[in-house]
């Protein structure tokens, strides 16, 4: 529904077009239908909170609340509805922000106390020509935290005659107390093809013309608020004359050739930097803004990430045929290690381009990176090629016996003889180490005693049948008892478990770490893992794994052969 203007002034798109009665609201389904049963039912909350971002229609909500309660149409009939006239001179008085008994509070201007005691004082006096007064106030969250005490005790129990309606767009700063005082709205982002639909209808009211893609470019850019993108819609009426072209809008934006900057990202997967740069300079100099453009690479590496993890999305309406197209023709051929490789660099490129001198020289050495950077091998692909290349071999400078080797020998041990166990039902183990133990226990899915063995107890004698060991402080009451009752089960025996409190020596979690780390050390003088190490500067050794299992015959020369480790991810 079209405001009215008695002025005969030009009344911009927002304004003129504003909802005036909740079948006018854009979708906000789940709100429209709780309101219309509360209304119809006789159910009306005191207070209500609407939140969401900025343009999707708090405000105008809140007015239709208002008229909805107040309007008395032209039968006057005696209750809320939820068709408001729209012509009786509640509703006209509400939807121009004069009625006396409707107060409009810009929480962002008047945030004092002394502002809500003002407002307060008037609650608890009848409405003069309204059936409710209505309080609205804008941005609640910009209320001091003493205006927000002063607003407590009348929300909680307020007369029957009054009505709160709070819009916020940054609901987690108001406070907690007054939340559960309210019923709380959140307000939907519109969807692209809602703000489409609603500026084509608009375009006809107008009389004018638009090309549909100059219409997506702008629902799109308007990132869900309707008021964002009528005030686009605005502006491109005015930059033409009767007929929206797509290139003037995209003009207006800044907003580079889409196919144009297709190209541009083939060409940066593809790590070929000179068509990077000649790409660049031909859409800068068609009016390209470097950061429209730097965010447009950014969408569109998201959208092909997708595209690959959830092939189903290609067929999604929102995505123009083009945009389909390249997500075909790249989602099986880079990796989403690539992809979020390039996501990265992108986002800090943006950061960098807010503070550069020149936007188009920043922007020119961002891709740049990006370009060298995506045809660069990942550090797994680098590992797997050393692996398949029979012809490159690696000596360890330093051979020392590992400590992790004899570890994680005694796990295999533990858990094959463990899986041996399990076999049989009657079959019964025995340990030979606390880490023989700690592994069939772990191997049985016994998480929480696994867990206290190796983290809160120190072993300092062991022997088939018998521990000795000291315990932290934050070891549970039942773990000598379920200790007692495990071994029993798993060997066959009763063993004999000794306690002491006091200073707790090295735990068996310490010794696994402390032996990773000089393992790590080891690793990391391997030339292979010196030279990846050096190449990509801040990167570490996080985990170790085999490359490649030992056979008997190598397992035969352990002590004499260093285990070789790399790092999964660097």
């Amino acid at each position: 529904m079209a405001e009215e203007n008695s002025d005969n002034q030009y009344v911009v798109l927002a304004r003129k077009y504003r909802p005036q009665t909740f079948e006018d609201l854009l979708g906000q389904d789940a709100l429209v239908q709780t309101l219309t049963n509360a209304i119809k039912n006789n159910r009306l909350h005191h207070a209500y909170i609407l939140t969401g971002i900025r343009g999707v229609g708090k405000t105008t909500t809140a007015r239709i609340i208002a008229k909805a309660l107040n309007c008395i149409g032209p039968d006057a009939h005696d209750g809320p509805t939820v068709h408001p006239c729209g012509v009786c001179e509640n509703c006209k008085a509400i939807a121009e922000g004069r009625h006396i008994d409707v107060l409009e509070l810009d929480a962002a201007s008047r945030t004092g106390v002394d502002d809500i005691r003002e407002i307060l004082d008037g609650v608890r006096y009848k409405p003069t020509n309204a059936r409710y007064k209505v309080y609205i106030i804008d941005e609640v969250h910009m209320l001091s935290k003493s205006a927000f005490n002063a607003l407590l005790k009348t929300l909680e129990e307020p007369p029957s005659h009054v009505k709160f309606i709070f819009a916020t767009t940054e609901i987690r700063k108001v406070p907690v107390t007054v939340l559960s005082r309210c019923q709380r709205f959140d307000l939907q982002r519109l969807t692209v093809d809602t703000l489409f639909n609603h500026f084509k209808n608009i375009i006809g009211k107008e009389g004018l013309q638009a090309e549909d893609e100059a219409l997506q470019i702008i629902a799109k850019a308007a990132d869900g608020s309707c008021r964002d993108g009528l005030s686009l819609l605005d502006q491109a009426i005015s930059l033409s004359s009767g007929m929206i072209k797509t290139e003037t809008v995209k003009n207006m934006i800044g907003l580079a050739d889409r196919n144009q900057t297709f190209e541009l990202f083939e060409s940066l997967v593809a790590g070929k930097v000179d068509e990077v740069l000649k790409n660049l300079k031909e859409q800068y100099k068609n009016g390209a803004n470097p950061t429209t453009l730097l965010q447009d690479l950014v969408n569109i590496t998201h959208m092909v990430a997708k595209a690959k993890i959830v092939p189903s999305s290609i067929d999604d309406d929102n995505l123009a045929e083009s945009e389909k197209e390249l997500c075909r023709k790249l989602s099986g051929s880079i990796s989403i290690a690539i992809l979020s490789k390039i996501w990265q660099m992108l986002l800090k490129g943006i950061s960098e381009l807010a503070i550069a001198p020149v936007q188009i020289d920043a922007l020119e050495m961002i891709l740049i990176r990006v370009a060298y950077s995506a045809s660069l091998p990942t550090p797994f692909e680098i590992l797997n090629d050393v692996k398949k290349n029979s012809s490159l071999s690696f000596s360890a400078e330093k051979k020392t016996e590992s400590a992790p080797s004899v570890l994680f020998a005694s796990h295999a041990a533990a858990l094959a003889e463990s899986e041996n166990a399990a076999a049989g039902a009657e079959a019964k183990v025995s340990f030979k180490s606390p880490e023989e133990m700690a592994a069939y226990f772990e191997q049985h899915k016994k998480i929480l005693l696994t867990y206290a063995i190796k983290n809160d107890i120190a072993i300092q004698e062991f022997a088939d049948g018998f521990i000795k060991m000291t315990l932290s402080e934050k070891i549970s009451n039942d773990f000598i008892l379920n200790l007692h009752k495990e071994l029993e089960n798993a060997t066959g025996k009763a063993w004999k478990i000794e306690t002491l409190r006091g200073q707790m020596g090295q735990t068996m979690a310490a010794k696994e770490h402390a032996a990773e780390e000089a393992n790590k050390k080891s690793v990391s003088e391997y030339p292979l893992v010196k030279a990846i190490l050096a190449e990509f500067k801040g990167s570490k050794i996080d985990l170790l794994t085999r490359i490649k299992q030992l056979d008997e015959e190598e397992g035969a020369q352990l002590s004499d052969e260093p285990e070789t480790y790399f790092d999964e991810e660097l």
